[in-house]
């Protein structure tokens, strides 16, 4: 059966959920899909519901907060519900999606994109070892299931997810073996004027840091993991001071623990709005190539709207307000009047697009992080391709994503290349000579998530097949 809504909303965090209720508030239908059961995103995913209490703590107030909000709403959610097709039909946009074990269709008149970012994490000698976790995916795991990685964690990356992450491990009584960040503390205090206009962030990453110090915990300031020690688990890691770019110098050092968190910044996923044929511009300092888009989320595809950190990095406060623009964007094209309320909306958002996109720039790798990435080191996980054999295949000719996903399957693995996309793409610049933005992502086919191909079959029998019996002999 058809579903048909005025909306859509593809992505139920800060910026889909909050584009929903925009939406909703004036006076359209409004179908709010997610992956999650519930609303809330990776910022503010809800809690498993085996947890029965648990500390208060921003992130988690700020969660239920917007969760009753869509609660209380006209809203439709459509939780586990992974979207898997987006294409036109006939002036409108039909989505196919997994749910309950079905595939079902659902007709929207307008399409909001808030997809949020995936995590990138440079490649180094034994990533893939267990006991290894991103540092996004731990917090998820911090947040959903109040759990831990292991006893004694490492937590090296970039930005200020690598002081939360610690933060969080002591919160939840774990032991933080050493907090290695390739930032220095000049970096920090170069952008410490940005932060002034929230000081309630300020002081909460100041608070981290010091209970840090005080426990004992050792911070290497521009520093890196260049390799896991460890067979069928983390035994530890070696690393290394680095270079103002960031390339390894000195000499190796060593740090035992049971488990490393890991990362190096966020990318905004773009996959459905390129599905929803939505053209891209490399934007570094949003995290690399992001949807065009205006202010106020609208695309070049009409109909089609972009908000969050799927529109680029600025944070979780200003993707909050940028699914108010976007919502409201798509009111005012099923024709509503919402040109006032866009208009106060737009220094607000502004403003804090300008703290989150500082916060970016601190977890930005410099070029000199690619050098941490041996030739037998694995890049492409799905499909076990080391750098030396993609190399082999762009020195054979493959000079763009495509031509390197053809030739070796990089990509088309389970995680549909979010893993080495990135990676491979800075390979071929490097090897070219070129910018990074001369090197635009591999071209998304459906299904943008794995897709059972039972379910795509639907009530398909084999033996309904109308096979010719063989001719006899």
């Amino acid at each position: 059966m058809m579903l048909q809504t005025d909306i859509a909303v593809i992505g139920a965090g800060p910026a889909g959920a909050n584009a929903a209720l925009a939406a909703a508030r004036q006076g359209f239908s409004v179908m709010l899909l997610d992956e999650q059961p519930l609303p809330g995103g990776q910022v503010w995913r809800a809690k498993s519901t085996a947890i029965l209490d648990a500390p208060a703590t921003p992130e988690g107030d700020a969660g239920d907060r917007l969760r009753q909000s869509v609660k209380r709403s006209s809203v439709t959610y459509a939780g586990d519900a992974r979207v898997w097709q987006i294409e036109p039909v006939e002036g409108a946009w039909q989505l196919h999606m997994l749910k309950g074990g079905r595939t079902a269709p659902l007709r929207a008149r307008a399409l909001v994109i808030a997809t949020g970012a995936r995590e990138f994490v440079q490649p180094v000698p034994g990533w893939t070892t267990p006991g290894v976790l991103g540092l996004a995916g731990a917090t998820a795991l911090f947040k959903q299931e109040l759990a831990l990685p292991g006893k004694r964690i490492i937590v090296s990356g970039t930005g200020p997810l690598v002081f939360y992450v610690a933060a969080e491990i002591r919160r939840l009584g774990g032991e933080v073996a050493a907090v290695v960040t390739p930032n220095s503390q000049g970096d920090w205090l170069r952008v410490l004027p940005a932060m002034l206009p929230r000081p309630d962030l300020l002081m909460r990453g100041a608070r981290w840091i010091a209970d840090l110090m005080a426990s004992g915990v050792p911070i290497h300031w521009r520093h890196a993991v260049t390799r896991v020690e460890g067979g069928s688990r983390v035994r530890g890691v070696g690393f290394r001071k680095l270079a103002p770019d960031w390339s390894p110098i000195g000499t190796s050092q060593g740090l035992e623990g049971d488990s490393l968190c890991l990362g190096n910044g966020l990318i905004p996923a773009v996959e459905a709005a390129q599905l929803a044929g939505v053209a891209l511009a490399y934007h570094p300092e949003l995290g690399g190539w992001v949807p065009r888009h205006d202010e106020d989320g609208a695309t070049d595809v009409p109909g089609v709207f972009i908000c969050g950190d799927s529109a680029g990095i600025r944070g979780a406060a200003a993707a909050e307000i940028h699914g108010r623009l976007a919502g409201l964007c798509a009111a005012q094209h099923l024709g509503a009047d919402t040109r006032k309320e866009r208009k106060q909306l737009r220094p607000i958002h502004a403003r804090a697009a300008r703290f989150g996109t500082t916060m970016t720039a601190l977890s930005i790798p410099r070029a000199g992080l690619a050098q941490l990435t041996t030739e037998e080191t694995v890049i492409c996980r799905c499909e076990s391709l080391t750098r030396s054999a993609i190399a082999a295949e762009i020195a054979g000719g493959a000079r763009s994503s495509n031509a390197v996903k053809s030739g070796l399957r990089a990509g088309m693995g389970a995680c549909g290349g979010k893993f080495c996309q990135t990676t491979v793409a800075r390979m071929i610049a490097a090897a070219d000579g070129r910018a990074e933005a001369d090197v635009p992502p591999p071209t998304p086919r459906p299904p943008l998530r794995p897709v059972p191909v039972s379910v795509l079959a639907g009530d398909f029998e084999y033996s309904d097949l109308p096979i010719p019996k063989p001719a006899p002999l």
